[in-house]
């Protein structure tokens, strides 16, 4: 006998189990199907337990390189690597079981299993064994199965010598070398701790920059502080194949027509990810898919069939926990009736959490330029910040972007301590229609970081007090 629901979500991650427990408040009687723990990706194998090592290279970092500077005398600093997997992992447990708890708080039928439909509103629930276990019944069913790892046949994932962001956060020993092919937010972040923890990492990038979405300033500056940092990089590069011999891993690759070979103890694919829309009844249902991601009307998030919907990362870019939470709110919010603000994809932030952090919203200068908009650009070094060489921090800067004709925000870029941080007062102020004159005219707190905001806003309009 089938299990009746208002809303049902199929996937545990942040858009998942967010859906439900709104959907929980909005009055609906709601089940969440998740087959491993509630969190998703992000909680068990994403932005927590990932933030946590960075942590931990940070404060290592910090300690074996700065502590002269604070007058602090450490002598033979080392590390455990296995307690530094450990503690990423015990945040994880920690978070996750918080997310069971607002299931129980919130009165939402959590279903342990693997859902696959069997008509457009039903689904049929599985053991780890491919077993029956429970029928559900729907008016509404949400799709939020998130995405995984894109493989591409010259780099033959194994798991154990060429490895993806899972593996690289449960290592049981660190790698003497590493290869990582990907710039990107995951690639960088995982350099870096590796990095620090004094791996040799080489990072192999096909597009002309690291992290290649943000903003030219940006990436250069971090460009230049990985070099320094001693990891080898390779921009405008193609990864020809790469090969598992007696334990290492020989990679090819071309630049400039240029054929050469890299060898490294371990490799990191960190090239994009794709939808999870395989084995869940979506193709036999007749749910459009396009380049493996679910295709949806954005002003509700509605499938081609009438009472599906899909939200987060299966829906394709960007693909930000973020984004997928927000995107599960609206939906809900949607079926209830009400109106909520459309989703604004032109102001999400975006962060890396590598030192220094990498944070932006909106447009870079040179999307700005291929859309023929004319701006302004304030910038303000973090070198110039009472509060910046108050804690030693004084490397990189923010860069904000007005429309020359209202002043209004049209692209913001931080690089620098607490980037990732800094960026919420500016996805406010953006939200708000704010121009540089409400961000100059707020007073800020001194000293703080976020003073930088506010002096390169007036930097945009020759008003800068401190440059």
């Amino acid at each position: 006998m089938s299990k009746k629901f208002d809303i049902t979500i199929l996937g545990g991650g942040p858009g998942g189990y967010v859906a439900a427990i709104r959907a929980a408040q909005l009055g609906f009687n709601t089940a969440i199907i998740e087959k491993e723990k509630l969190g998703g990706i992000c909680l068990n194998w994403g932005c927590i337990p990932t933030k946590s090592l960075l942590k931990n290279a940070e404060v290592y970092d910090s300690i074996k390189n700065h502590a002269e500077e604070f007058g602090i005398k450490v002598e033979g600093v080392s590390f455990d690597f296995g307690k530094i997997i450990k503690r990423s992992r015990d945040v994880s447990t920690k978070i996750t079981r918080g997310v069971e708890f607002l299931m129980k708080k919130n009165k939402v039928n959590y279903i342990k299993g693997f859902g696959k439909f069997i008509a457009k509103n039903k689904i049929e629930v599985l053991d780890t064994e491919g077993k029956k276990t429970d029928e559900i019944e729907s008016e509404k069913i949400i799709i939020a199965t998130g995405a995984h790892p894109k493989i591409f046949p010259n780099i033959p994932v194994d798991r154990k010598n060429i490895i993806t962001s899972t593996e690289a956060m449960t290592l049981t020993s660190q790698p003497k070398d590493l290869i990582i092919i990907g710039a990107g937010a995951i690639g960088v972040e995982f350099a870096y701790f590796y990095n620090s923890l004094g791996t040799k990492v080489t990072i192999i990038e096909m597009l002309d920059s690291i992290l290649p979405v943000e903003d030219r300033e940006i990436s250069k500056l971090l460009e230049s502080n990985f070099k320094k940092r001693g990891i080898e990089i390779h921009t405008s590069t193609a990864v020809k194949k790469a090969e598992i011999i007696d334990g290492s891993v020989k990679v090819t690759i071309e630049k400039d027509g240029k054929v050469s070979e890299l060898h490294a103890e371990k490799v990191l694919s960190a090239i994009g990810v794709a939808g999870n829309t395989d084995g869940y009844g979506l193709h036999e249902l007749g749910i459009e898919i396009e380049k493996a991601h679910i295709k949806v009307d954005k002003n509700d998030y509605q499938t081609n069939i009438k009472n599906i919907f899909a939200i987060g990362d299966v829906i394709g870019p960007p693909w930000l926990a973020h984004v997928a939470s927000a995107e599960g709110i609206y939906c809900v919010e949607k079926i209830k009736g009400l109106n909520p603000a459309k989703m604004d994809y032109d102001s999400i932030p975006g962060c890396t959490y590598c030192q220094p952090q990498v944070a932006s919203i909106g447009l870079t200068e040179e999307k700005a330029k291929s859309f023929g908009i004319e701006y302004k650009v304030g910038k303000f070094p973090f070198m110039a910040s009472g509060k910046s060489a108050a804690i030693g921090e004084r490397e990189g800067f923010v860069k904000i972007l007005f429309g020359e004709k209202y002043g209004e925000i049209i692209g913001a870029h931080i690089i620098g301590a607490e980037a990732t941080e800094l960026i919420a007062e500016i996805g406010i102020a953006k939200s708000l229609e704010a121009t540089y004159e409400t961000i100059v005219k707020t007073i800020h707190a001194h000293p703080t970081l976020s003073e930088s905001i506010m002096e390169a806003a007036a930097n945009a309009y020759g008003e800068s007090i401190h440059i």
